[in-house]
């Protein structure tokens, strides 16, 4: 299964009516460039998880991933070739609770 496929149903697993409404997951470009990631964990099994960061290649131009959790949410920011790599990082931990 993709890693598109499983943070779509990672989303719905969290869809209850309410959660939608309030929290959710931004994905955007970055402008050196890149995406940024930003997965709200409030009213989730990953709400008080800890999550140890990553670092990757920080020091390339298009391989770069950096991802940790930081007010209750994770975010990750990549390089341009990374985004499945980060939504990687986040469905192993995810899995891990």
């Amino acid at each position: 299964m993709s890693n598109i496929v499983e943070i779509q149903e990672w989303f719905l697993s969290q869809c209850d009516e309410d959660w939608e409404h309030s929290y959710g997951i931004k994905i955007e470009t970055l402008d050196n460039p890149g995406w940024r990631i930003e997965i709200d964990l409030s009213e989730t099994l990953l709400e008080n998880a800890v999550f140890e960061p990553v670092q990757l290649d920080y020091e390339s131009d298009n391989n770069w991933l950096t991802c940790f959790v930081e007010d209750n949410k994770f975010k990750c920011a990549c390089g341009p070739t990374m985004l499945d790599k980060g939504f990687e990082l986040f469905l192993k931990w995810s899995k891990g609770i």
